[in-house]
């Protein structure tokens, strides 16, 4: 009996070892952003405190793991006029990506979210932010995202932003609505810088990278589904 083997051009090796590893990163990332989902089957309550509607425009910031899928999140919320990716927490001189992905400059990937106090309060963007744009529970981490660059924390600007915050904390830890404590920190915006500009607007600009496809697109879906009266199309600058 004769052996007969096939051997395939270089050229499709190549392309059947890329579509390998692509497909293995896929499904890690798959699996690693399912077990991270919070478990929240509707949305958040709303907060038992909040900001009375005022005509104005105000700025909040947020960190929630990469400021992709944050940013992605809230520049199709309804009320929201702008949206800059950038670093908080840390030194203006060590406000670079190189320098914050080391995960020594004290920096988180934030977002910077102006928003028309007359149509959307910024308690509204909290219940938004805890309920689509991140897992709360998860400390220095969100999904295949380690390291303290990637926390989930609230920058305040004002006493009472802060007052809401820690408000409605407390409120959704009392409801026990994650499986987890909610590990958010609270505290005052000292600078907030704008990060490069690949990075602005980078989930809508590259809508076919598997960690967007994987990791943000679900949080625009759940936007869209949990919070139909606030979401807004968006289709860049």
């Amino acid at each position: 009996m004769t052996n007969t083997t096939f051997d395939l051009p270089a050229t499709l090796k190549s392309a059947l070892f890329a579509f390998l590893i692509l497909a293995a990163v896929f499904l890690g990332y798959r699996a690693i952003h399912a077990q991270a989902a919070p478990l929240l089957k509707s949305p958040a309550p709303v907060p038992q405190f909040d900001e009375q509607l005022h005509s104005g425009h105000e700025k909040a910031v947020f960190a929630g793991g990469c400021f992709w899928g944050t940013q992605s999140v809230f520049q199709r919320v309804k009320g929201v006029t702008h949206t800059m990716a950038g670093y908080a927490g840390g030194a203006a001189s060590t406000a670079t990506y190189d320098q914050v992905t080391t995960e020594t400059t004290g920096h988180a990937e934030s977002v910077e979210v102006t928003y028309d106090s007359a149509k959307i309060s910024y308690g509204q963007l909290l219940r938004i932010f805890f309920t689509v744009g991140h897992d709360p529970t998860q400390l220095n981490r969100q999904g295949p995202d380690v390291g303290t660059s990637y926390r989930s924390a609230i920058f305040y600007t004002n006493d009472e932003q802060k007052k809401i915050a820690e408000a409605y904390i407390a409120q959704l830890d009392q409801a026990h609505l994650f499986r987890k404590k909610i590990v958010t920190q609270v505290t005052p915006l000292k600078g907030f810088y704008d990060a490069e500009s690949y990075h602005q607007d980078y989930a809508t600009n590259n809508p076919d990278n598997p960690y967007i496809q994987v990791c943000d697109r679900p949080k625009i879906e759940a936007l869209k589904a949990e919070f139909p009266d606030l979401f807004q199309t968006y289709k860049g600058k």
